[in-house]
């Protein structure tokens, strides 16, 4: 197909990234998502409340922010694939810890210390993948390639959690979940083995002078000249992450406790929306290098509202719901397509990782208590009008910022110091 003529377009080395990347996102993604398919049962374990479940997600997406705003510094300093290693190997080992917890408290410091990893990788995988491509016309198509294997991710949470409850004891399937997340730790094998720090990112490193000075360029992304992009992007990230959380971390117990489905059923129901998040990403990068950057992230803001409410609140067949999943999908996570080549062509290459990780990961923050804010209205309301309020305020923000930051599409990056 001709949308898919650039891959054929990429040197061996652009491919080899783009694998690794590939890879150690979708690992990312099932330590990640797996958690929100046993919230149920660990309320049924432990007698959690749905405030403590929301706790939990929100820890660990506090603590990803400061994981993926210190990766983005010291990627800058240390490089790219150097830090990406090590985000995978924290958030694979603290994964397999979960498994061996006894108690909510236990729990919480083990998810929260996956989230450090966890928010790391994405910083320096999505730097790494659009400082790679050559061609400003084909970035946002491979950062949003990359981006896609988070179905793929999500997908095996999906397989995974339904096997091991169709196999196991439910105190026993659980614990499987998490202990399976140590085998994504091998990926680090092959990014040791065939990926190399980006030419750009090594003929920034050259020309700057000295290490003070590399050490202070953290601190240029608040310079008046760069400011502005910081806020505005910091906000479009805290929408685009809120909205999603809000949706994504309670939509297995909306299924399973509102609509009343089975661990099969549920599971079955997830993978459509999965298979639809794969074809979002792919055509969320499409369309962010031909439409540009800001009228895709409002194009999908919009679609994700609509079709949010439209799944959880109109009273819909348990077979239109189905249907309904795959556009959902699309949406939901088509947004995120081009983010990473935008935030990557907001800023110079000095402080390209500085900056990146800051807006993601303080928007993956303050996005971080969407969840927790949901269970918290969903004592005083139903669940889904909590999803639907907490959504809907995301999603705004998101188009609010979107149309106050410049378009970048085709924008080159190039090395040399950031602007003073």
């Amino acid at each position: 197909m001709r949308s898919f003529q650039w891959f054929t377009e990429l040197t061996p080395r652009e491919r080899r990234t783009l694998y690794a990347g590939f890879g150690g996102y979708a690992v990312d993604a099932f330590d990640f998502m797996i958690y929100s398919f046993l919230i149920p049962t660990l309320i049924a374990a432990w007698g959690m409340s749905k405030n403590e479940a929301g706790m939990i997600a929100t820890s660990s997406l506090i603590s990803s922010a400061i994981g993926g705003w210190l990766a983005g510094i010291l990627a800058d300093r240390l490089g790219r694939v150097r830090v990406l290693q090590w985000t995978i190997a924290t958030f694979a080992v603290f994964t397999f810890l979960s498994g061996f917890t006894q108690s909510f408290w236990q729990l919480l410091a083990t998810r929260t210390l996956q989230g450090i990893g966890f928010g790391g990788e994405w910083s320096v995988v999505t730097i790494m993948m659009a400082e790679t491509i050559r061609s400003p016309q084909h970035r946002a198509k491979a950062v949003g390639t990359v981006q896609s294997s988070w179905s793929f991710g999500w997908a095996a949470a999906a397989l995974l959690y339904w096997a091991f409850f169709a196999l196991l004891p439910d105190e026993w399937a659980w614990r499987a979940c998490f202990w399976i997340g140590i085998v994504p730790a091998l990926w680090i094998l092959y990014v040791r083995r065939n990926v190399s720090d980006p030419d750009v990112f090594v003929a920034t490193r050259r020309a700057q002078r000295d290490d003070a000075a590399t050490r202070a360029q953290f601190l240029r992304i608040f310079d008046r000249d760069h400011l502005k992009t910081t806020l505005l992007g910091s906000a479009l990230c805290t929408g685009m992450l809120g909205g999603y959380y809000a949706i994504t971390t309670w939509l297995p117990t909306y299924l399973k406790t509102v609509r009343h489905l089975s661990v099969f059923n549920t599971s079955g129901y997830l993978i459509v929306l999965i298979v639809g998040s794969f074809a979002g990403y792919i055509v969320g990068a499409i369309l962010s290098d031909r439409i540009g950057r800001r009228a895709s992230f409002v194009l999908f803001a919009v679609g994700s509202f609509v079709l949010g409410m439209a799944y959880t609140m109109l009273p819909v067949t348990d077979n239109a719901m189905l249907l309904l999943g795959f556009p959902l999908g699309i949406v939901v996570q088509g947004i995120f397509a081009g983010i990473g080549a935008y935030l990557s062509e907001l800023y110079p290459s000095a402080i390209r990782g500085s900056g990146q990780g800051f807006c993601y990961n303080l928007g993956r923050g303050l996005g971080s208590f969407f969840p927790i804010l949901v269970g918290t209205l969903a004592q005083s309301m139903t669940l889904v009008k909590a999803i639907g309020a907490v959504a809907g305020a995301g999603y705004l923000l998101v188009i609010v910022a979107a149309l106050c930051l410049p378009e970048t599409k085709g924008k080159p990056l190039t090395a040399g110091p950031a602007a003073r």
